[in-house]
């Protein structure tokens, strides 16, 4: 049931696997829980996990009539949006780890996850994001589900928080390397506590959500810019940014999970965290659709997958093993050249944070809007 062990399907996704990398689904519906299609991926393409968020769930809910039965049960008991909401997203989620029971079971919790996230609103709140993050847990009540948590400032606090209390952790909107420094003294500060509280470390999994593509898209927009300024040298660096970054995030995740502090934890029972590469769907229609798959492939990394990345690699990807090792000395070439332009690295990184969380708060505010709509259709 692994990746590294299932020898039917496609030959693409197949050969990914075989490099050591989890292909996770990043995306989730009713429609495709309840047509078997998430069931078929695990075979026909080697998917071994699921992450939401909430533009999924708004495209979701927002598409299709597979909600409106559980609408008009909510309608009936005279939930408003938020309350159905919540029952919406965590009832989704538990049967998709269902699903996935299998795979969790086959590879020992390391696979076979699914992520829900705390709502956004709430990230520049550390002690509202731990509260969500317990209430979304119990109301999911499976183990192979992972919590969502953005990694803003606040966010590490709340991390760390939640991990102690054995909680897995999905880490998301990891921009820069410095904050990724961040959340893994995050996670280690948490299964720290929850060694000393007694707790089995070896059931706490955590991944951290490095996006990629929107690296690209942020800095080949200034290095336009700096062009047009004469500065010199942008054009070669056009489109490198992103994969310079996560292969560079690649080697601390190498570091640190290799120092004496994680080595004292490993001899607990602890289970290191793994980067999950997402954001891996590529924004410019002149980049190869899987280049931020096959140029970012080694062991123990999870590529979490848009629908049409995933089919873009089962059809064309040329995966050709490890590409992220051993290619740190040029990851820093490349972001010291972005630096020569002008372009600053903190600017490019702050700025896709609060972009992503901008976006986020607004597809959540869009699927409270959507579920009122659907309540009072039913009602």
């Amino acid at each position: 049931m692994t990746a590294e062990t299932t020898t039917t399907g496609n030959p693409n996704t197949k050969a990914l696997s075989d490099v050591g990398v989890s292909i996770w689904l990043d995306d989730l519906s009713r429609e495709r829980l309840h047509s078997g299609s998430l069931a078929n991926l695990i075979e026909s393409h080697h998917v071994v996990g699921v992450t939401t968020n909430p533009t999924i769930f708004e495209s979701a809910v927002g598409s299709g009539d597979s909600y409106e039965a559980q609408l008009a049960e909510l309608a009936a008991k005279g939930a408003d949006a938020e309350q159905a909401v919540f029952e919406i997203t965590t009832s989704d989620v538990r049967e998709a780890c269902d699903v996935f029971a299998g795979v969790y079971a086959a590879t020992d919790g390391v696979d076979g996850r699914v992520s829900i996230e705390v709502d956004p609103r709430l990230a520049r709140n550390a002690d509202a994001t731990i509260k969500e993050a317990k209430r979304l847990y119990e109301a999911v009540d499976r183990e192979n589900v992972m919590i969502k948590i953005p990694a803003t400032v606040e966010g590490i606090e709340a991390i760390a928080a939640v991990l102690a209390e054995g909680i897995s952790v999905n880490v998301t909107l990891v921009f820069s390397l410095e904050r990724y420094r961040a959340v893994i003294n995050a996670f280690m500060l948490g299964l720290e506590k929850a060694h000393a509280d007694g707790l089995d470390i070896s059931k706490i999994h955590s991944v951290a959500s490095f996006f990629v593509s929107r690296v690209d898209t942020e800095v080949d927009k200034r290095l336009e810019l700096a062009a047009e300024e004469g500065k010199p040298s942008t054009e070669k660096l056009k489109s490198k940014a992103a994969i310079a970054n996560a292969r560079l995030a690649h080697q601390i995740a190498a570091e640190s999970f290799s120092s004496e502090r994680w080595l004292l934890l490993a001899e607990r029972g602890g289970r290191p965290q793994r980067l999950l590469l997402a954001s891996t769907g590529t924004k410019d229609p002149s980049l190869s659709d899987t280049l931020y798959v096959t140029e970012l492939a080694a062991a123990g990394v999870v590529n979490t997958m848009p629908d049409k990345t995933l089919n873009a690699l089962a059809d064309h990807g040329e995966v050709d093993g490890d590409t992220m090792t051993d290619t740190y000395v040029d990851s820093n070439r490349v972001l010291d050249g972005i630096s020569g332009a002008g372009i600053s690295y903190r600017g490019v990184v702050d700025t896709l944070e609060s972009e992503g969380l901008e976006k986020f708060v607004k597809s959540w505010e869009g699927l409270l809007s959507t579920v009122d709509e659907g309540l009072k259709r039913n009602a």
